[in-house]
């Protein structure tokens, strides 16, 4: 098992990548199948964040789901003390998912859930009042884009793909209505689902 560390706008000392290996060996015992962990660090530099100012996020990349977790704290140690535990939690969750599931369900091929779905295709640009369409003469930019398996799947397994990458929300299909779907956390213990009317 690989472990990353990396500091955005921040130097990380030896001495604490030695610290977070030791923090972070004994994750291992929740997922043997951990190919690699990687520490982000982060530093506010805003000083009215002056407790609030250290920022860690532990992503750990196996062969299952990506588990994350992340954490904001005075100082890069405490930050790593709440992450880890944080991280711990969600490993664990998932081992025990695994082992009360274990030989209940086959997984779906790729291929064999895809087959029945419509490819999505963005209608063409065209051109307003002789111009061709600009990306730079939008407010906004894509910076960012991301794509995931549409294997189907329930509104329960959602939430626990949801909880194991600490998101606030997440895309899925639906195994039931077989519609695209967001399940995504309201206050407290409340979840809500918004599914696409076809």
């Amino acid at each position: 098992m690989d472990i990353v560390v990396k500091g955005r706008n921040v130097e990380v000392p030896d001495h604490y990548r030695v610290h977070v290996a030791d923090k972070l060996q004994k994750v291992e015992r929740y997922d043997q199948k951990i190919q690699r962990i990687d520490v982000e660090l982060f530093h506010e530099r805003n000083p009215r964040q002056s407790d609030r100012c250290q920022h860690v996020e532990i992503t750990c990349v196996s062969r299952g789901p990506v588990v994350r977790a992340e954490a904001i704290s005075g100082d890069f140690y405490s930050a790593l003390d709440l992450a880890s535990t944080k991280l711990e939690q969600r490993l664990r969750r998932s081992a025990d998912r695994r082992r009360v599931h274990r030989g209940r369900r086959t997984p779906v091929s790729v291929a064999a859930a895809t087959a029945g779905l419509a490819l999505f295709e963005p209608p063409a640009a065209t051109a307003v009042d002789g111009h061709e369409p600009n990306q730079d003469d939008e407010p906004w930019h894509i910076v960012r884009e991301k794509e995931f398996s549409a294997e189907p799947m329930t509104i329960d397994d959602a939430l626990y793909q949801m909880e194991l990458v600490g998101h606030d929300f997440f895309l899925f299909n639906d195994k039931d209505s077989g519609r695209p779907s967001v399940v995504y956390r309201r206050k407290a213990y409340d979840y809500g689902v918004i599914t696409l009317a076809l």
